[in-house]
C-alpha cells in the first residue's frame, strides 16, 4: 500500500505530495483532445477566465468546436487577442446606457444596437494579423443553424426559439432536440478557412444570429440562424466527439450533468452574473470572467488532490 511521504524521511522534501498532485491535475488537462465552448453571449466571459487559468496549467486541446459567442471567444483566445476584447468591451459598456434605443429608428438605423458593436469588435480585434496568428492554432468548428425550408424566415426564428425554451425549461435538457425534430439543420464551418477577417466576422456573425438583437442573416445565400437552435453545447461539431473533450458550459444546470470517461463538463458554481446581451455591464463582464478564475482555480485544486474524478461537476463556493 502506499504510504505518504514522511518529510522527515531521507531525500523527500515537505513540497513533495504538492508537486505530485501539481502533476497529477496538469496531466489530466493535457489529456484533452477536445474543448468545446458553449454560447450564452456576454456568459462566455466567464469562459475566458477559465482559460486564464487552465491553459497556462496544462489544457492545450488539438481541437476546438465552439457557437454563437463561444466560437468569437475561442477565436479571441487563440488568437490572443483575449485581453484586447475586454479592453474593447469596457469602452464599449461605459459609453452605452440602455440596449434598447428607440430614437436610432428616426435615423433608419436598428433599436438594438449590439449587431453594429459586435461586428466592429470582431474586426477590430480579429483583424488580418489576427487571423494569421489564429490559422496557426488547432482547428477552431463554428456551429451555424440552418432552418428549415418548409418555415420562412420569421417563422422559422419564432419556432427556433420556442424550441430551444421547451428544451431549457421544459425538459431541461443540455443537448436539445426539438429543433433537430422541426426540420433545424447544424452546419459547421472552420474558422481558419476564412479568407478574411471579413468572411471570419460574417461566420461569428451567423452563429450568434439572433433576431431583433442581430438582423436576419445569410450566411453563402442560404438563411441562416444562432448554432445553439440545434445545439447550444456542440460537441458534435467536433470531427471526433468521442475523443476525450472537455467542455466549458455558460450556465449551472438542475439536473446531474453526464458523466463519461472520455467527456467532461464543467460548468459555472453559480449563474455567471451577466446578461448574455447586456453591452452596458462592464462590472458584470469583469465579474464574469472572476467567477471562471476561481472556479478554474477551485477546479485545479480538486485536481490535484482528487485527480479526473474532481471533473464530475464544477467546484462550488
Amino acid at each position: 500500500m502506499h504510504r505518504a511521504a514522511d518529510p522527515g524521511d531521507p531525500g523527500v522534501t515537505a513540497a513533495a505530495p504538492d508537486e505530485a498532485g501539481g502533476a497529477r491535475a496538469r496531466a489530466v488537462l493535457a489529456g484533452f483532445t477536445n474543448l468545446v465552448f458553449a454560447g450564452g453571449g456576454n456568459r462566455c466571459w466567464w469562459q475566458t477566465g477559465v482559460w486564464q487559468v487552465l491553459h497556462p496549467a496544462g489544457l492545450a486541446p488539438r481541437t476546438i468546436a465552439g457557437v454563437s459567442a463561444g466560437a468569437a471567444t475561442a477565436c479571441m483566445l487563440l488568437a490572443g487577442r483575449g485581453e484586447a476584447a475586454l479592453a474593447h468591451y469596457m469602452r464599449i459598456t461605459a459609453g452605452l446606457r440602455r440596449n434598447f434605443q428607440p430614437e436610432r429608428l428616426l435615423r433608419g438605423e436598428r433599436a438594438f444596437p449590439h449587431a453594429a458593436i459586435y461586428r466592429d469588435a470582431l474586426l477590430r480585434l480579429l483583424d488580418a494579423e489576427a487571423l494569421q496568428r489564429l490559422r496557426a492554432q488547432p482547428p477552431v468548428y463554428v456551429q451555424i443553424a440552418r432552418p428549415p425550408r418548409w418555415l420562412p424566415g420569421h417563422s422559422a426564428l419564432l419556432a427556433g426559439v420556442l424550441a430551444y425554451q421547451f428544451d431549457k425549461k421544459v425538459r431541461r435538457a443540455l443537448h436539445p432536440r426539438a429543433g433537430r425534430a422541426l426540420g433545424f439543420r447544424a452546419e459547421v464551418l472552420r474558422a481558419q478557412d476564412c479568407a478574411t477577417p471579413e468572411a471570419l466576422a460574417d461566420l461569428l456573425l451567423a452563429s450568434s444570429c439572433t433576431p431583433p438583437f442581430t438582423p436576419a442573416l445569410t450566411l453563402h445565400g442560404r438563411a441562416v440562424l444562432d448554432g445553439g437552435m440545434v445545439d447550444n453545447v456542440p460537441v458534435h461539431a467536433l470531427p471526433d466527439p468521442d475523443a476525450p473533450t472537455l467542455v466549458l458550459l455558460t450556465r449551472r444546470y438542475s439536473r446531474p450533468l453526464p458523466r463519461s470517461a472520455a467527456r467532461a463538463y464543467l460548468q459555472p458554481s453559480r449563474p455567471v452574473p451577466v446578461a448574455g446581451w447586456d453591452y452596458t455591464d462592464g462590472p458584470g463582464i469583469r465579474a464574469a470572467i472572476e467567477l471562471g478564475r476561481r472556479d478554474a482555480t477551485a477546479l485545479f485544486d480538486r485536481l490535484r488532490r482528487e485527480g479526473r474524478p474532481a471533473l464530475l461537476d464544477a467546484p462550488r463556493h
